[in-house]
């Protein structure tokens, strides 16, 4: 690919663990409220709708009959509202608050469905307290479903669920704690995710969650997260994340790279050319296939070189899934340094009614116990294989 760079601030430090974990999160926040109000709409009709491109916070795309216009309703999607993805994201800072160690499938049984289930939280959509699991679509669901109701073993739970990002949408704060540790962010995800998901779709939060956590490596680039990525993706979800980014290689404006990169990423697609009408083949297993949101994404990470509002617009305008593209793209850029646009991050925040910062405080220091944590694991066992006669003395 040719090598783009990462639009940064001149003479400033280097970005700091709790600089990128805000960033990442509060990204992730800001491109999911940016795409809600889109999602599922083409690059087309985005355009006739708005009269040009989305470059900021817009309203629903029904305007004031939102509560009764469908597909959409009840959900009131614009304005700054925040969707399930970032729900499902704080909850599982949650469950990495209330662990505080590496979390696996069993830490979503015992931890995340009950959160889910029982603790009412206020819910922008639905500009009403309710239970988080009312606002979730079916595949989310799943999980209550097979966890909770269904007793399944919470490392097969993810198998007979649709395939879709529905996993690798929230999987930013296991990037986040693994930070600088690409393999073990995919290891830690690829277990977590196995409650939710299978096939590519388990895929695709494992290597997300692995492009969270290289960004996050000083002097970190989109080279390098996409270079991060591939060395660890497997089958379709490795080809499309390759096929895609080298497509985007070539561009340096969205605007020109929205067809290109929906061509490049087409093959491996289940959905189809039809957002809202599925073909035949939708969402299954298959050891060819990915899903669409990682690769756009990270395309949109490399044609921006790396820049917070480019990528974030860039996945808005894409359309389709276009608030887990932007919740992708946004949380990679921020965790890569690019500065969250700050109206962006305080409209959201009130309109929302979520303090997006405290999360990230919260993780930040979670994050900081777990490497001491694994610290002295690592030595506990390097004193234990020692002893054994492990180590050789070089020559």
């Amino acid at each position: 690919m040719k090598p783009k760079q990462l639009q940064t601030i001149p003479n400033q430090p280097e970005t700091t663990l709790e600089d990128r974990i805000t960033g990442a999160l509060v990204g992730a926040a800001v491109g999911d409220a940016l795409g809600g109000p889109v999602e599922g709409y083409s690059p087309d009709q985005i355009l006739e709708r708005h009269g040009g491109r989305v470059h900021g916070i817009v309203g629903p795309w029904n305007g004031d009959d939102w509560r009764t216009a469908r597909p959409i309703a009840p959900y009131h999607k614009g304005d700054g509202h925040v969707t399930d993805d970032t729900l499902m994201t704080h909850a599982l800072i949650r469950v990495y608050a209330k662990v505080r160690d590496h979390l696996d499938a069993y830490a979503i049984a015992d931890h995340l469905v009950p959160d889910l289930m029982t603790n009412p939280r206020w819910i922008p959509e639905l500009e009403a307290e309710a239970l988080p699991l009312h606002r979730l679509f079916l595949a989310e669901k799943w999980l209550v479903a097979r966890l909770h109701y269904g007793h399944a073993d919470p490392r097969e739970a993810g198998v007979g669920n649709i395939v879709n990002c529905g996993a690798a949408m929230y999987m930013a704060p296991v990037g986040l704690v693994n930070a600088a540790n690409p393999a073990g962010a995919y290891a830690e995800a690829l277990d977590i995710a196995s409650a939710h998901q299978s096939s590519y779709g388990r895929e695709a939060a494992a290597v997300f969650a692995a492009a969270v956590a290289a960004a996050c490596v000083p002097g970190a680039n989109p080279d390098s997260v996409v270079a991060a990525c591939l060395a660890l993706a497997k089958d379709g979800t490795r080809t499309a994340i390759e096929r895609v980014c080298e497509v985007a290689s070539r561009y340096s404006d969205f605007e020109s790279a929205l067809v290109p990169l929906r061509e490049a990423v087409a093959p491996y697609d289940t959905v189809g050319p039809d957002y809202r009408s599925p073909s035949l083949d939708a969402r299954r297993p298959s050891r060819t296939r990915a899903i669409e949101e990682l690769p756009v994404a990270l395309g949109m990470l490399v044609l921006s070189g790396g820049d917070s509002r480019h990528a974030v617009l860039g996945s808005v305008n894409y359309g389709r899934d276009c608030d887990s593209i932007a919740t992708m793209a946004g949380a990679v850029a921020g965790a890569l340094g690019s500065p969250v646009p700050q109206d962006w991050s305080k409209t959201v925040s009130e309109a929302s009614r979520l303090d997006l910062w405290e999360p990230a405080t919260t993780l930040t220091e979670v994050t900081r116990e777990l490497f001491e944590r694994d610290i002295r694991r690592r030595r506990t066992h390097e004193a234990a294989f020692t002893e054994i006669g492990g180590m050789r003395c070089s020559g």
